[in-house]
């Protein structure tokens, strides 16, 4: 069940646009059977409306020299200074994602480093000293086999 009012056409551009951010509007209505204009219109309702949030390109940071992708999970002292703990992490640069978790650990957030003395620096140097942290265990990633968004069925 749909939240927004958008219909079958809608579905259809945003999947468009998952696949590939820089495509026209052109290009999007002659997959669609709609004018640039329409098109524009829609893209924009759906801005508007909040179901489309941006845009992005992909990156391969590797070729970077980021070479490092590591989780890590995070015990709070308290449940209750998430906000006040994802707030502080939201200023490191290296931390990606951040989520807030039920199971063992309270957050879990993927950072990207150059290399492992970049990570051990930024676990040092920054992490640690976040207020409300207690503890936290860290898995290094050998690869990422598969990133996408949600499926627009």
């Amino acid at each position: 069940m749909l939240k927004e009012n958008i219909d079958e056409i809608d579905l259809k551009i945003l999947r468009i646009l998952i696949e590939d951010a820089k495509v026209s509007y052109g290009e999007i209505g002659e997959k669609v059977f709609l004018s640039p204009g329409a098109v524009h219109t829609r893209v924009k309702k759906m801005e508007t409306t909040g179901i489309i949030t941006g845009s992005s390109i992909s990156v391969d940071t590797k070729k970077l020299g980021w070479d490092i992708a590591a989780f890590l999970g995070i015990y709070l002292e308290k449940s209750e200074q998430y906000d006040d703990v994802a707030a502080q992490l939201k200023i490191i640069p290296e931390i990606v994602s951040i989520n807030y978790t039920t199971g063992n650990y309270s957050i879990f957030v993927k950072l990207m480093c150059r290399d492992t003395a970049h990570l051990r620096n930024v676990l040092h140097d920054k992490i640690q000293k976040v207020q409300g942290i207690q503890r936290t265990e860290t898995f290094i990633s050998l690869e990422e086999s598969l990133s996408r968004t949600a499926p627009i069925i």
